[in-house]
């Protein structure tokens, strides 16, 4: 069997079957009903490439095919040894690396220096106003996966992302407040020295570069 590398959508794909045999449709439908697809995206096309790429791999096996009346027949997919020990080996990794990120706002924030107090204030508070919205919505769902009583461990990582949102807009909050209050001041905003009350030094104060 082909060595396959275990991107997301792939190590999303074998979590599914983990629980029990399915077919691409059915797993498209899970990803969307436990928000999968807030960290992972699925596209329809995506999807069944990846389940072939398991499949020639040898991480997933063909156990039958189902039709519903005019339907198209559908094939259902379980997973095999070989793809419990590559997801198991992945997702050891996965849970236990602190692994080397670049998210983009780190990288803007250490451009404001350079788009002025102004400019950055005003892109802060948008940021604010947008990541506000985004945890209500996040929230929202959360409420939701909790009332119809869907098992937190299936989306636990949304609630990851969820509390990481809400830190992300404290922190720009109390960013927002530091410039505002000139906590953190920019670089044309640090006082220049008045030169006029450095002691300058006089002729008369030199010593005479001709005495011996």
């Amino acid at each position: 069997m082909s060595s396959v590398k275990l991107t997301p959508l792939a190590l999303a794909i074998l979590e599914l079957l983990h629980e029990r045999p399915m077919h691409p449709y059915e797993m498209t439908q899970l990803m969307r009903d436990r928000h999968i697809t807030n960290r992972v995206p699925v596209k329809p096309g995506s999807l069944y490439h990846t389940v072939d790429r398991l499949l020639t791999a040898g991480h997933i096996a063909i156990v039958e095919t189902q039709r519903e009346g005019r339907r198209p027949e559908r094939t259902v997919y379980a997973l095999t040894e070989e793809g419990r020990d590559a997801f198991t080996d992945r997702a050891q990794v996965m849970l236990g690396t602190v692994a080397e990120e670049y998210p983009q706002y780190v990288s803007g924030l250490s451009t404001m220096d350079d788009l002025g107090r102004d400019v950055s204030l005003e892109q802060l508070r948008l940021r604010v106003m947008r990541l506000e919205g985004k945890v209500a919505e996040h929230e929202a769902i959360l409420r939701r996966l909790e009332t119809e009583g869907v098992p937190r461990i299936h989306w636990v990582d949304w609630c990851y992302t969820t509390a990481r949102l809400r830190f992300e807009l404290d922190w720009t909050r109390e960013l927002i407040q530091d410039i505002t209050t000139g906590r953190l001041p920019f670089s044309d905003e640090h006082p220049q020295p008045d030169l006029s009350l450095v002691p300058t030094e006089s002729t008369e104060d030199r010593p005479d570069d001709r005495a011996s």
